[in-house]
């Protein structure tokens, strides 16, 4: 990305956030919803928004739903509050990221919690041989 789109797409996560935050009183957007990172199109014509949204599948579903339905609503906003002539179309995804990163940080601290118990382990049968 350009220093131009990755600098609309900072402004555009913020400014979403606040309209999200401030705005939509959509009953299915639960869950405290968040935006992790937008991507813009190079032709500023698209922007691809980020979300995870804490709670069940159905619940992460139901918010995204939401989302995408206020997307309109969202863009029109932000024609108004940048200093854009038309703003990108908004496409809302869940972040699949940001669930990786979790799992492979919990695989991580298993291997950990299990190398530490074989360490101990290993220590007391060193302790145990006779010398």
């Amino acid at each position: 990305m350009s220093r131009r789109t990755e600098r609309i797409a900072s402004t555009i996560q913020q400014e979403l956030a606040m309209i999200i935050l401030r705005e939509l009183n959509d009953p299915r957007i639960t869950g405290m919803p968040s935006i992790t990172r937008v991507k813009v199109s190079p032709d500023l014509s698209t922007a691809d928004v980020y979300m995870t949204v804490m709670g069940t599948v159905g619940q992460q579903t139901a918010a995204l739903n939401a989302l995408r339905h206020a997307a309109g609503l969202m863009r029109t906003r932000l024609t108004r509050e940048m200093t854009l002539r038309v703003a990108p179309y908004l496409k809302f995804h869940l972040d699949e990221d940001l669930k990786k990163e979790m799992d492979l940080l919990e695989t991580l601290r298993k291997v950990s919690e299990e190398n530490a118990e074989l360490d101990r382990k290993r220590a007391q049968e060193e302790n145990q041989r006779p010398q």
